[in-house]
Order: structure tokens, then sequence, then C-alpha cells
């Protein structure tokens, strides 16, 4: 077939479905085609995702590159999916054109804890704790802010913490309010970047600044900027401490987040595409980003905590993900129990 004849053939079936910037790469140059042939089908589905996403590459040979790493995840989302064997599934998102590696270069990258007992450290409060309700979501009591997206910037650290510290205030004083991300990554005493940080460094710097500014006042843009320390607190009750859960100890984990919501940090190694159900199978404990635990519960049989992640409402469960609970390994599932923080107000 000529390839005058193979161009109509293939712009007549993008046309059908209406992948028009696939038609341009066609008609372009043959050896630069992606949309044609057989694979036709998958490159108007990488159109689609750049679109839907407002993606766009440098020229041509990134573009190749990157379609060619969309097309093997969707391959490998696709199989997972397939099997029927897993209790969650997995999603396409926009992470969708970066290796893992990639992925976890820019969007796991919370320092490894390394622990120092300072004088704003309180006891683990919560181990007299007795009962606790057999399922639990602190979303239901008005104590959990919408989901934010931290983009290129790895303060996942300054997220979790800010989230910790909503929820508690909110649970103390019934009044939930945005705080600023923002302020605790231009103005922390360690000088924690976009490249990683502590979660407790954060409490620390919330604490011995007196307050924290609202999301309003102190907006967060992905970028560490000039440190504007000259906002209003927004929080209604301060700050006067943090503690860490027993570690290595799910059932002391329980207790903690059956009073608060628990800043935790995790290897979140295999969440790239996860979309939806209860996160089984093999993790490590390579711990490298920071979420928190917002409730626990059951589903299908499978116990599981309710994380509240950073990346996005298009990111698993609306932004949420749940983890297996109770595992036979002390660290937890992904090493979720290796060093749980919390704010003390």
């Amino acid at each position: 077939m000529s390839w005058s004849k193979k161009c109509y053939y293939a712009a007549a079936i993008l046309f059908i479905f209406g992948c028009t910037s696939c038609y341009h790469v066609v008609s372009s140059s043959s050896s630069s085609s992606l949309c044609y042939s057989e694979e036709s089908s998958m490159c108007i589905k990488h159109e689609k995702w750049m679109a839907e996403h407002g993606f766009s590459y440098e020229n041509e040979k990134v573009k190749k590159t990157r379609y060619q790493i969309f097309k093997d995840n969707v391959a490998h989302i696709e199989r997972h999916n397939q099997e029927g064997k897993h209790t969650y599934k997995l999603g396409i998102n926009e992470f969708a054109d970066l290796t893992n590696e990639e992925f976890l270069a820019k969007y796991a990258r919370s320092s490894v804890p390394s622990f120092n007992v300072t004088s704003n450290q309180s006891s683990f409060e919560y181990k007299c704790t007795k009962h606790v309700p057999h399922r639990l979501d602190w979303r239901d009591y008005n104590a959990v802010t919408p989901i934010q997206n931290q983009g290129d910037c790895g303060s996942c650290w300054a997220f979790s913490a800010v989230a910790a510290i909503e929820s508690i205030v909110a649970i103390r004083s019934g009044k939930l309010t945005r705080l600023s991300q923002q302020h605790v990554l231009d103005c922390n005493y360690e000088h924690d970047t976009c490249e990683g940080g502590l979660i407790h460094n954060a409490f620390e710097f919330v604490i011995k600044n007196g307050g924290l500014a609202s999301a309003i006042d102190y907006p967060y843009t992905a970028i560490q900027g000039k440190c504007s320390n000259n906002k209003p607190s927004s929080l209604s009750l301060n700050i006067t401490g943090y503690s860490v859960v027993p570690q290595n100890n799910e059932k002391a984990l329980l207790k903690a987040v059956a009073n608060q919501p628990i800043a935790v940090y995790i290897d979140a190694s295999t969440f790239q595409f996860y979309k939806s159900g209860v996160m089984t199978g093999k993790c490590g404990t390579r711990l490298n980003h920071g979420v928190v635990i917002v409730g626990y519960g059951k589903e299908d049989g499978v116990k599981f905590w309710l994380l509240k992640n950073s990346w996005g409402r298009g990111w698993g469960e609306n932004g949420y993900m749940k983890l297996k609970r109770k595992v036979h390994a002390k660290e937890g599932m992904c090493g979720i129990a290796m060093f749980p923080v919390y704010p003390n107000v």
C-alpha cells in the first residue's frame, strides 16, 4: 500500500475518534508516526491523556520517549486489573508517562527520619485507650480539609504535618481551617525544602513560631520562596508539642488514630497507579513519603488504613488510599508503623 493511502486510512480512523493531533503526527513523516496501524488506539489514548492533563512535549523525540513509557505503563495497569486476583485496582493518572524511578524522584522525597528527642516531644498519651470503634473516618466529623496537590515540589512532609495540625485543631475547637504548607516550606528553621524534609521539623516550626498562617493568606506555590513570616496565625488553638506513637506497633497506632489523624512516613514505591480498593501485596520499608492516616475500616474482609495523600484528586480514590492494616510485619504495610507522629494541643 502506498504511503498516501496509508495516511488516508490512518487519518480516517483518527478523524472518527477525534484525534486530530495524532493525525498531525501521522501526516508529518512516516518515521515519526505514532498513530498508525496497531498503534493507533494507544496513540489516541495518549493524546487524550495529554489533553486531559494539559501536557505537551518540547519536541517529537521527547514525545516518542514519553509515549513508549506511557504505553508500557498502560500495559502494566491493564494486565494487573485483568488478572482479577487483587484487592485493588490500578488506573491511568497524570503520572502515566513517568518511569517509577522518575515518579519517586519527583513525588516521594521525604527524608528518612533521624529523630532526636527535644523539649517539645511529649509522651504517648493514648496508651491507656481501651476501646476503639470498629471503623472510623475523620472526614465524617468535619476534621479533614480537601485534598491538595503538592506538584513537582517534594513537600509531602509539610503537607502531612499541616494536615495533622488542621485535624487536631478541628477536633478540639470545632473549627476546620485550611492552613499553609507554603508558610512551613518557606520559613522552617531546619531549612527543609522541595527536596524533602521531616514531619516533626514542621511541628517544631509551628510551635516555635507561635502559629501558622492560613492557606488563603499564604497560598501554596509548589516552589520554595522567600519567607514572609508576617502573616497572622489562623490557629484557633496553639500547638504545644508533638508525640511519637510507639514504633512498629499497629495496635498503638490504631489507638492513636481513634483519637486524631496521625502523620506517617511510608514507602510509596508501589503507589504510582493506585486507583481504588485495599492496597495489598509486596511493599518495601524504604520510607520516602509523608501522608496522614485519617481513619480505618474493613472492605471485602480486608482491614485497612485510610490515607490522605497530597497528589491531587486524580490519584487514588479522589486523593485517598486504603492500605492493608494488621499485617504480619511489625513495620506495618509499606512501613506505615515505623515512625508515626502527631501534634498536641
